[in-house]
């Protein structure tokens, strides 16, 4: 069974640097778009960061210039480096990809449990 797990969250002085990864376990057959989303204390998810598997990504307006999605698809993992942070990039964040499990099985959603990223000011 695949899933995914997040590692690199913590806490960090504004203006500080984390980087984070998610990599899919349970060998999946095909790793299609992976992204990563946030979520704030009363706010709702957002996405952060996106990256289809031919490397094109997109980011929301935020974050761009100062975080960077990548993905290593031999490795089946993901990740974003988030440089210049602020007290508003505290989140949870979440991993998720967009996966076919088996060969010949539909793609669907899969989600980390999340890593809490912390920024102080």
């Amino acid at each position: 069974q695949v899933h995914l797990v997040e590692s690199g969250g913590g806490l960090v002085q504004a203006g500080g640097s984390l980087g984070l990864s998610c990599v899919a376990s349970g060998s999946p057959f095909r790793l299609n778009a992976m992204a990563w989303y946030r979520q704030a204390p009363g706010k709702q998810r957002e996405l952060v960061a996106a990256i289809t598997r031919e490397g094109k990504t997109n980011y929301a307006d935020s974050v761009k210039g100062r975080f960077t999605i990548s993905r290593d698809n031999a490795k089946s993992t993901v990740y974003l480096q988030m440089n210049s942070l602020k007290p508003e990039d505290t989140a949870v964040y979440y991993c998720n990809a967009n996966l076919n499990e088996r060969f010949g099985s539909r793609a669907d959603d899969y989600w980390g449990r999340g890593t809490q990223v912390t920024v102080s000011s």
